[in-house]
């Protein structure tokens, strides 16, 4: 399977992304004015229909939280766009509000009319400058043509500071209200008790995109790609030992060899090398070895026969010359530096994880690092802390990818 294009634009589409003809272009004039005549339930159940899930990791039911923010008691809600995209190797939102930030936006604007909310955050990672200003440009143009303003939504961009724990949705929520980012104890969840103590709807920033294609046509267009399980297709950034990196739009269900080596998409390993291993999802995914990539394809049941996951669709590829135990090193202490220390086991274990893998006795005192694990997924307040042990506890499954 070759690359598809439908959250990034064409390459015969050649207007400004941020002016009306792109608006027009791209269909999203008429997502609008489709959803300013349909009930928040009719626009909940073509969500559900579609069985869009969310693109930014979690892979929750796009329709089932839509509707949970609508169902919420309260007078004020508020949707958000998490653009702050901090994952190692993720970089596939700023290359999608690079080439067209009008369709995650418009499906902001749907997403606030479908819950009611009048008020709704984009939240951009604050290395993202030239991006932050394209967004502002389409917000601009929306405002001028009348979608976004005090009759309709009114949008607000918000800059994070460069903390990769911002990214949780209520260490986020914090940011934005001023406070330090912290993450907050759940529950209450988000969709009960999010912004300022109201109903919450955040959504990444390609889900968002694949609302606007949705409602730009319909259910049966959007499920001509994609499988059974998951329909549509999927943003997956590309990055190490490979000749074409980037980011690829590709139906769910592609085969990874396929990611991998297809001319028009990674073109094969760099220097004629042979695969050493995969890390999918970024600092918190998980390794696979050449087997498992070869039997395996973008899918979730796919992948959970392997122990892995989509994640936010980072592909992070290493050569079989790659000692993987530096790699793992490097990344540990990634997690040590960005933990916000507000809970004990993160603290504490990623320092500890860190010590470990310094001192170069990953395979040794594989059980410690397994109890460690363990503690810090069940104990950790939120992701960070959860996920920090996964890429090593899946190499730690996998002795064969370890140099001796």
């Amino acid at each position: 399977m070759s690359e598809v294009r439908r959250l990034l634009p064409r390459p015969d589409i050649q207007s400004s992304a941020t002016s009306v003809e792109r608006l027009t272009e791209r269909g999203f004039d008429h997502a609008l004015s489709r959803i300013s005549t349909m009930t928040s339930e009719d626009i909940i159940e073509e969500v559900s229909a579609s069985g869009i899930k969310g693109r930014g990791g979690a892979a929750f039911p796009t329709g089932l939280k839509w509707s949970s923010v609508y169902k919420a008691l309260g007078s004020e809600k508020y949707v958000v766009m998490n653009a702050d995209e901090s994952e190692l190797g993720t970089f596939k939102d700023r290359v999608l509000l690079e080439q067209d930030p009008l369709g995650p936006l418009v499906g902001l604007l749907i997403a606030a009319h479908c819950v009611g909310a009048r008020k709704a955050f984009c939240y951009i990672r604050g290395e993202y400058g030239e991006v932050e200003q394209n967004l502002a440009d389409a917000l601009e143009m929306l405002r001028m043509t009348g979608w976004v303003g005090p009759h309709s939504v009114e949008v607000e961009i918000r800059r994070g500071a460069g903390a990769y724990i911002a990214g949780e949705e209520t260490a986020l929520f914090n940011s934005i209200e001023g406070k330090r980012p912290e993450p907050r104890v759940k529950p209450p969840f988000p969709t009960q008790k999010g912004l300022w103590g109201s109903p919450t709807l955040i959504q990444n920033v390609e889900t968002l995109a694949n609302i606007a294609i949705l409602f730009a046509h319909d259910v049966k267009w959007f499920k001509e790609y994609g499988t059974q399980d998951t329909a549509g297709t999927k943003l997956v950034a590309l990055s190490g030992h490979i000749r074409r990196p980037g980011v690829y739009e590709v139906p769910f269900g592609t085969a990874l060899t396929d990611i991998l080596q297809k001319a028009d998409l990674g073109g094969s390993i760099t220097s004629g090398r042979s695969l050493g291993a995969v890390l999918l999802g970024g600092a918190a995914g998980t390794f696979l070895g050449p087997k498992e990539v070869e039997n395996a394809s973008l899918d979730y049941p796919s992948l959970n026969k392997a122990g892995a996951s989509i994640g936010s669709g980072a592909m992070m590829v290493f050569d079989d010359t790659v000692d993987l135990s530096w790699v793992l090193t490097r990344m540990a202490r990634f997690f040590a530096e960005e933990s916000c220390g507000q809970c004990v086991p993160c603290r504490i274990g990623t320092r500890r994880i860190l010590e470990i893998a310094e001192s170069g006795n990953l395979r040794t005192r594989s059980q410690d690092l397994r109890e460690l694990g363990q503690a810090m997924r069940d104990a950790s307040i939120c992701g960070l802390g959860q996920t920090a042990p996964v890429a090593l506890l899946s190499v730690l499954d996998r002795p064969e990818l370890m140099h001796d």
